[in-house]
Parts: C-alpha cells; sequence; structure tokens
C-alpha cells in the first residue's frame, strides 16, 4: 500500500486529503479549547480553583456546548457526523455551527491539494503541515484576536528543521527569513505606534511572519506582506463601507498573512517572479 501511494499521486492526494478531514476535526478542538486554556493560564495567578480544574485538549471529552450531552463516536465523524445529525445536538436538537464541518473540509481540500503540488515525499508531507499550521491560526485568529506562541514558536522551530536538508529554501535562507519576518512587522508596528499614538498590530503577527520565514525563506517575504497588506486594505474598506466592522475596531490581520503565506507555499516561485519583474 505504501508503494503504491509513493508511486500514485492522484491516491497519495486522496490520502492526505482524507487525513486533513481527521485533523480538520481535531483543529476544531485546538481552535476552540486552546485561547480558553490560555485565558485559564492568565486567571489562575491567584485562583486555586481555576488552576486546579483540569481543561485541556483531551478532557473534558467532546460534548454539545448548550446541553452538555457526550457526542458519541459516530456522530464525531468528520463532515459525515454533522450531515448524519442534520446539523442538530442529537440530544437537544439545538443546532450546531456550520463553522466545524466548513473548518474539516477546509482542512482536507488544503492537505490534498498540498499534496497533490509537491506529489508524494516528505516535501508534500510538510507542506500538509504548514497548511493545516495556518488555517488553525487563522480560525483563531478570527475569533479571538489573538495568534498564541503555543503554535507560532513551535512553529517557527519546525521550519527551520524542515528546511536542514532545503525542502523549500537553503537553511541560510530560513533563518534570515524567520528574524526578517519578526523585524520587519516590528519595524512598522513601532512606527506606527510613535506616529499615531496606537498599536496597528499584535505580536503575533510578527511571529506568523517570521514562520513563514523560517518555512519560505527571506525571499518570500515581501510578496507575503504585499499580498496580505493589499487583500486586508481591501477586506477593511469594504467592510467598513458596509457597515460590517466599526472604523476604530481592529481586525486580524493574521489570516491575510496566512493566506499569502499558503499562495506562496503553493506558487511562490511563479509569484516571486512577478513581484520582481513589477517592481523593476
Amino acid at each position: 500500500m505504501l508503494d503504491l501511494l509513493a508511486h500514485n499521486t492522484a491516491l497519495f492526494a486522496g490520502a492526505c486529503a482524507l487525513l486533513g478531514l481527521v485533523v480538520g476535526s481535531f483543529l476544531n478542538v485546538v481552535a476552540h479549547r486552546l485561547p480558553v486554556m490560555l485565558q485559564r493560564q492568565w486567571q489562575a495567578d491567584g485562583s486555586a480553583a481555576i488552576a486546579a480544574e483540569r481543561f485541556d485538549l483531551a478532557f473534558p471529552a467532546s460534548h454539545c456546548p448548550h446541553c452538555k450531552a457526550p457526542i458519541a463516536w459516530r456522530h464525531n465523524l468528520p463532515l459525515v457526523g454533522w450531515l448524519w445529525l442534520r446539523g442538530r445536538c442529537a440530544a437537544c436538537q439545538v443546532p450546531i455551527s456550520a463553522r466545524y464541518p466548513v473548518l474539516e473540509l477546509a482542512a482536507g481540500v488544503l492537505a490534498g491539494v498540498a499534496a497533490w503540488r509537491f506529489g508524494p515525499g516528505f516535501a508534500a508531507l510538510a507542506a500538509v503541515g504548514l497548511s493545516l499550521t495556518l488555517l488553525v491560526l487563522t480560525q483563531i485568529d478570527i475569533d479571538h484576536l489573538l495568534l498564541p506562541d503555543a503554535i507560532t514558536l513551535p512553529g517557527i522551530w519546525a521550519g527551520l528543521l524542515v528546511n536542514l536538508g532545503g525542502t523549500f529554501t537553503d537553511l541560510r535562507s530560513a533563518v534570515i527569513g524567520a528574524v526578517a519576518g519578526y523585524l520587519s512587522l516590528w519595524l512598522v508596528y513601532h512606527a506606527f505606534k510613535r506616529l499615531t499614538g496606537k498599536e496597528g498590530m499584535g505580536y503575533g503577527d510578527f511571529k506568523l511572519l517570521a514562520l513563514l520565514g523560517a518555512w519560505l525563506g527571506w525571499q518570500a517575504l515581501p510578496a507575503c506582506i504585499l499580498l496580505a497588506s493589499l487583500v486586508g486594505t481591501f477586506y477593511g474598506v469594504v467592510s467598513i463601507a458596509r457597515g460590517a466592522h466599526a472604523r476604530q475596531q481592529p481586525f486580524p490581520f493574521g489570516p491575510f498573512l496566512a493566506v499569502a503565506g499558503w499562495i506562496n507555499l503553493m506558487w511562490g516561485e511563479a509569484l516571486r517572479a512577478a513581484y520582481w519583474r513589477a517592481a523593476f
């Protein structure tokens, strides 16, 4: 079976897509629980009751947030469980948000596309890992305006390790990319704050761009920043014009960096060539 996967790109991509669906179910848990875990850690300083009460990615078991009824294993199957229940809790019939199957489907699609793009091998598996990491960071930032260090910092180290053998870029470019990714947004942040007295972004954005630099090399950073800024600005202007977003209300920049990073992962060389042709 492994030999068949290694020589059949379509079958390999399909297997990775199924793996993405399964991991996507876990990503729903991470996106929902990790911010709560971090909040509880902050609150636990000085609160023995909160510190003693267990809450993590494994406990308590999956349950309906409305009636607290446990979710049967068959109802927890990626996509299938939600469709089987017709989007409602089996116990109380309260609607289950469509965001859960959407995240699972997105994980499957991203994993399948990454596997198809790189073909059977380590590069594809690494690309799947990065794709799913960017997906869960996007969901958390949308929900909480937060890019947790628990994901971004290991992601930076993982990028450097992956590129020890030059998987996506050489190690020198990866190290420079991690440093330049962090410092570039750090400088923009402090310049903006000095000029306006306001904070234009969070430190999590610096670390996310450092992560992208570690995985893709410093050469990808200009295209990532440009694409994320253009799409983010367009989104902000349209949202404010439609009244969907208050002018002074912050919105997450992480998802735009994540999308720009994923596009560079998939088609970075062509994108960078077009960027430099346009610039010069």
